[in-house]
């Protein structure tokens, strides 16, 4: 059986990779020698939260309502868009 870390993420349950090997599998190329080399300088007390820090950098799977969402947004539809923070200094301008 695979081991896992199961979180919650947008009130949703999420499964991620819980081994060194299954989140470097999972991780996109660019990301994989720090991964390594965080995973090889942390001492035996930080080693489950270097992991479980990177585990959540790895894809998940989105439900179709939010995949659906997403190609609209990178499509470049933005109508409907809700910024968390009003302040957001990286928001587009209209």
């Amino acid at each position: 059986m695979a081991k896992l870390f199961t979180t919650t993420i947008g009130g949703r349950k999420v499964e991620l990779p819980g081994t060194i090997r299954t989140i470097r599998e999972a991780l996109a190329p660019e990301l994989v020698d720090a991964f390594i080399e965080d995973v090889e300088d942390a001492g035996p007390d930080e080693v489950p939260g270097v992991l479980a820090r990177w585990a959540l950098r790895t894809p998940q799977a989105h439900d179709p309502g939010e995949e659906e969402q997403v190609a609209r947004i990178l499509a470049g539809d933005t109508s409907g868009l809700v910024y968390a923070d009003e302040g957001d200094e990286y928001r587009s301008a209209e």
